[in-house]
């Protein structure tokens, strides 16, 4: 895992100024502190910090072809590099290493513009052709893997991190209008904008080809829903081989390695499916809490590494561990994610880097298998409105919506009877529904900022090859919740710890299969994820796999209720706070007083603005 960075200057003058690319590269020292590297030629700089895991003495990057006609950064992993390098051998290529970093290269010249289809794995990387003068940026198909870029005074820049970006001269620090009005629905900022004016995201499954000063960016893949018949055994089968097969290819490491054990069935199942395979004990690790039975994990875990036979390796968090470290969070998030899952993933990687230097984790399972439950209310909501009482029901939930306050019963009235698209906006979509009218003052949002999310989930909706809602819902989160939140926060926060992650489940070749899946082998009996449970049955405790989804849990309701309510009652009603800007201090204080008493919960909505406020302060943005 690394980091990487470049500048080309579109109109094609040549550089030999040194000093900002080193910069860029010492910005991202943590997500490769084993090594570094550049090349400079001509319009383009590139630059490369190495993290090393595989062909630790001879995969140093900038790479070239055994020509020294084409040049790469890579950030990632290419997990069929060995099949891939012995297709292009047979083809005529001569390989120099044993890295996967090379593959790219000659996969490039054999392939062409089709060369991404034949990388499995999860990578950001620049491709530099030197007799061409063509720039390729392309970024895997799930977005695991960040990649950042700007076009500013004539030149494309670009990083796996945008604090990288920044290091460039007059670069205005603004918030991007659209993407904080977006931020204050959904706690993320979607792709491809960031919370950055003008600075944008590659979005996953797309590569971007800069040649003589023209940009073009084009997908190479997407995600095509086509259920396929099969009996429950035979997928079952053809799952749990799958499934074997991508967890052992994940393996690829010659660094130690163990896994992220939450106790759910998801991280539970990589365990054991591993396990199976090695004559080792497999390291596994765990987070909890001090003082917060209800939302530990460790027994679950505990259970699991028990059953499996691991070496197990536990972490206590407390809310003194953390508090001071907000900043820094923010500053390696980027830009704001407003998930509290941060804050004890990138602890436990701090952890586990002690012990192993790859890791895996049960990410994704949910948004391919349909683990959330949020998918079995939306569903139920399907079936009243298209029932004989639809009308009643409609016209009742309207009535009684005002009268429900702003809890979760309230939001449920107010969507009843509205079309799935307009209903279910993504995991996390309705963050702050219900306040969000007393909360942002009248008129700071344009109408145009406003209806920004709307009209990109519009237009996830109008491209998803399904006519299921199950599996519109799927795409949607995989388009946006799973690369802008999810998998920011799981890059970001492991790569402050210099420890790579790897997630199986977003391996496309599971992706693929899921979508091919019939929608009852996803929730089927009421049971959601309902076939990689079944899979797992042979392997774990029912309790385990039969439990109630418990996510990544945080107590940073308690937390707000104590230490950070007076942090966040400092910080967000300072007449002088960024937020002030377009908050209303009367809602706010109203909210801190109302969750310290245990009237309502707002630990979500706080959070966000906490973290949206050093954000402000952090990168010295201005609105």
């Amino acid at each position: 895992m690394c980091g990487i960075a470049g500048i080309l200057d579109l109109e094609g003058h040549s550089s030999t100024d040194l000093s900002y690319i080193k910069r860029m590269a010492d910005a991202m020292v943590h997500r490769g502190p084993d090594d570094e590297g550049f090349f400079v030629s001509g319009p383009i700089h590139l630059a490369h910090r190495r993290l090393s895991i595989i062909d630790i003495s001879s995969g140093q990057q900038p790479m070239f072809n055994e020509g020294k006609s084409i040049v790469i950064v890579f950030n990632g992993e290419i997990y069929n590099h060995r099949h891939l390098r012995n297709v292009l051998e047979a083809k005529g290529h001569t390989f120099r290493t044993h890295s996967d970093t090379e593959c790219i290269l000659h996969a490039y010249e054999e392939f062409g513009d089709k060369f991404e289809t034949h990388l499995t794995g999860m990578f950001a990387f620049a491709l530099w052709d030197i007799a061409r003068r063509r720039l390729v940026l392309s970024r895997d198909r799930l977005g695991i893997k960040p990649l950042y870029y700007m076009i500013h005074r004539g030149r494309l820049i670009f990083a796996s991190e945008i604090k990288a970006i920044l290091i460039m001269k007059d670069i205005e620090r603004r918030v991007d209008p659209d993407a904080l009005a977006a931020y204050l629905s959904l706690r993320y900022v979607p792709g491809p904008k960031t919370m950055f004016k003008d600075i944008y995201k590659l979005q996953p499954g797309h590569t971007m080809v800069v040649q003589n000063g023209k940009v073009t960016t084009r997908p190479y893949w997407e995600l095509i829903f086509e259920e396929t018949e099969r009996d429950e055994r035979q997928a079952a089968e053809q799952l749990e081989a799958l499934l074997s097969e991508v967890c052992q290819d994940h393996l690829m490491s010659e660094v130690p390695y163990g896994v992220f054990l939450s106790g759910g069935v998801d991280s539970s199942a990589v365990v054991a499916v591993l396990q199976k395979t090695l004559s080792d004990k497999l390291r596994t690790f765990t987070v909890g809490y001090e003082h917060a039975d209800g939302l530990n994990e460790f027994d679950y875990a505990d259970k699991v590494s028990r059953h499996i036979g691991t070496v197990h390796h536990k972490l206590t968090l407390q809310a003194q561990d953390f508090a001071d470290w907000i900043p820094k969070l923010v500053w390696h998030l980027d830009e704001p994610v407003g998930d509290a899952a941060c804050i004890p993933l990138y602890f436990l990687a701090k952890y586990a880097k002690k012990h192993a230097t790859v890791l895996q984790s049960g990410e994704g399972a949910d948004e391919i298998f349909a683990g959330y439950s949020i998918y079995k209310k939306m569903e139920f909501m399907n079936g009243l409105q298209k029932g004989i009482l639809s009308p009643l029901l409609t016209g009742l939930s309207r009535a009684v919506a005002p009268l429900a306050g702003d809890g979760k019963l309230a939001r449920y009235l107010r969507l009843f009877g509205k079309p799935l698209e307009e209903r279910y906006r993504g995991v996390s979509g309705h963050f702050m529904e219900g306040i969000r009218e007393k909360l942002i003052k009248p008129g700071f949002f344009s109408a145009s900022n406003e209806n920004f999310a709307e009209n990109f989930y519009s237009q996830y909706y109008g491209r998803v090859s399904t006519e299921h809602d199950l599996n519109r819902m799927l795409f949607v989160d995989t388009k946006t919740w799973l690369p802008d939140d999810l998998l920011i926060k799981a890059d970001k926060m492991t790569m402050a710890a210099s420890v790579e992650l790897r997630v199986p489940f977003l391996d496309h070749r599971l992706v693929e299969f899921a979508a091919r899946l019939p929608v009852s082998l996803k929730i089927g009996n009421g049971v959601t994820k309902y076939l990689l449970k079944k899979v797992m049955e042979p392997y774990l405790p029912r309790e385990v796999i039969y439990r109630t989804k418990a996510g990544f849990p945080v107590p940073v309701s308690d937390w707000f209720k104590n230490g950070l309510n007076g942090l966040a009652t400092e910080m967000l009603l300072d007449p002088k706070s960024h937020v002030s800007g377009f908050v209303d201090a009367g809602c706010l204080r109203m909210m801190l007083e109302r969750h310290k008493a245990g009237v309502h919960d707002f630990s979500n909505e706080l959070w966000g603005l906490l973290v949206l406020e050093f954000w402000f302060q952090t990168f010295e943005v201005r609105l």
